[in-house]
Order: C-alpha cells, then sequence, then structure tokens
C-alpha cells in the first residue's frame, strides 16, 4: 500500500494553495483551517480539534478539545498513516507536535525517510539511537519478526520534550537526484533537523529509505507522511515549503 501511495504523482485541487503559498513566503499549510483536504484519502479516524491534551485517568491517550487547528489520529491513536495531496522534492518542513506517555509516531519525507517521534525524554543524552525521538530511524525488517538491521542516526542530544506538551520540529531535507535514465546519481539527504528548537542533524546522508521500507525504490519526489498507526499523536502548524 505504501508502494502504491508513494508513486500517486501530482496534486490535487492545488492551485488555490499554491496562490496562498506565493503569498506567505511560498509556505503551504498543510494542518487545514476545517478540514483534511491536503491529504489524500482515506483519512481513517484522524479529526480536526481545538488542541489536545492527556485524557483524564489514561496518561496514554489523548483528549482532543473542541475546535480547529489542530488534527489527531482518532480516540484510539490508531488510524491511517496522512499523506499530503502533494509530492515534494527537496523541501523545508515546519511542524509541531503532541504525544502521550509511551508513544509513537514519525514524519517521513516522500513517504520513505523517517524522523522518528517517541516519548523518550526520560533517557537523556547517553546512548541515543535512531529510534529515540528525533532520530532517523534504522533500516528494519518486517518479517518474521520486525528487527533493526543498524542503529539508524541518533540526535546529536535528546532535545525531547515531555509527554503532553506541544513540541517543535523543523526540516530541511533534499531529494536523491536521478539521471535521464532513471540512475540514482545523489543519495537523499537530511540537510538540518531541529527539535525544540535544538539542531540535531546536519548533513546526514541517507543510502537507502528508513524501515522496512528500506528496499522500496526511491524517486526525485513523493508525499509527506504523517505516521498514525503506532499510538497517540496530534499535529498542528503543519508547513512546507519547496527548494530550488
Amino acid at each position: 500500500m505504501l508502494c502504491a501511495a508513494v508513486a500517486v504523482a501530482g496534486a490535487l485541487g492545488w492551485g488555490a494553495e499554491s496562490s496562498r503559498a506565493a503569498d506567505n513566503g511560498g509556505w503551504i499549510d498543510l494542518t487545514g483551517g476545517g478540514d483534511l483536504s491536503g491529504w489524500r484519502k482515506p483519512w481513517g479516524a484522524w479529526a480536526q480539534a481545538g488542541d489536545a491534551r492527556l485524557r483524564p485517568g489514561n496518561s496514554r491517550l489523548l483528549e482532543p478539545v473542541p475546535g480547529r487547528g489542530t488534527i489527531v489520529n482518532g480516540p484510539d491513536g490508531r488510524t491511517s498513516n496522512l499523506l499530503s495531496a502533494e509530492s515534494f522534492g527537496d523541501v523545508e518542513v515546519h511542524l509541531e507536535f503532541l504525544i502521550p506517555q509511551g508513544s509513537n509516531s514519525g514524519v517521513k519525507l516522500e513517504g520513505l525517510y523517517e524522523v522518528q517521534i517517541m516519548d523518550t525524554r526520560a533517557k537523556g543524552d547517553r546512548g541515543l539511537k535512531g529510534s529515540d525521538c528525533g532520530g532517523i530511524y534504522p533500516r528494519a525488517e518486517l518479517l518474521p519478526r520486525y528487527r533493526y538491521l543498524d542503529e539508524g542516526h541518533a540526535p546529536a542530544r535528546n532535545a525531547a520534550g515531555a509527554a503532553g506538551e506541544w513540541q517543535s520540529m523543523d526540516i530541511v531535507f533534499k531529494a536523491p537526484r536521478f539521471d535521464r535514465s532513471g540512475k540514482k546519481t545523489a543519495n537523499a539527504r537530511m540537510e538540518k533537523v531541529v527539535l525544540n528548537g535544538i539542531t540535531i542533524h546536519e548533513d546526514v546522508e541517507l543510502g537507502s529509505p528508513t524501515g522496512h521500507a528500506w528496499r522500496l525504490p526511491e524517486s526525485a519526489k513523493g508525499p509527506l507522511m504523517l505516521q498514525a498507526d503506532h499510538g497517540p499523536v496530534a499535529f498542528r502548524n503543519i508547513r512546507v515549503r519547496k527548494r530550488g
């Protein structure tokens, strides 16, 4: 399913968004003021809210606050991953996220290269791995049991905030390059990742996609993906800006 989604090219109804982006320094708002039109269906249990907070009596779940401007991945925190309607190559991404205790999510450039979101504030700075919050996720095998093939790229520091607090992430991504025959000539790169105002990655080369997607074909463009099937998460202020 991921292969098929990543292979889908073109934007759906993006003329108005492109026009607004030109008036906003090139930034495209993907949060949505009242709907999820910036994202490809199916939307699953994703819903708009005004805010999100830890659910009273269960700090491992989120409770949406009525309103608009925040998106939450359903009452149980497990639903369809979101793929942006438009595909991007070189791009800057800004977003804010909130997770409860023990939760796990991620932001995937082109649907393939993941920056991890995880409740790992309590871990401190020692022994950080790519599977910790802000890490560039390891390659992995899905079957016969899920296992890592490497440690990914650990964040330079543990910049994660506490569960239940809004956190910010900024990513500058350079897409892989291909010649006219389709042969890859340069790997993708995370040029910079900033978590909660702290630079945790600079100029990291990615020889392949991350996670169990590492065998999937790469391309010059793909959708931004928000992971929603590993635990509760809320996002707001999701913005992208094309580079070059």
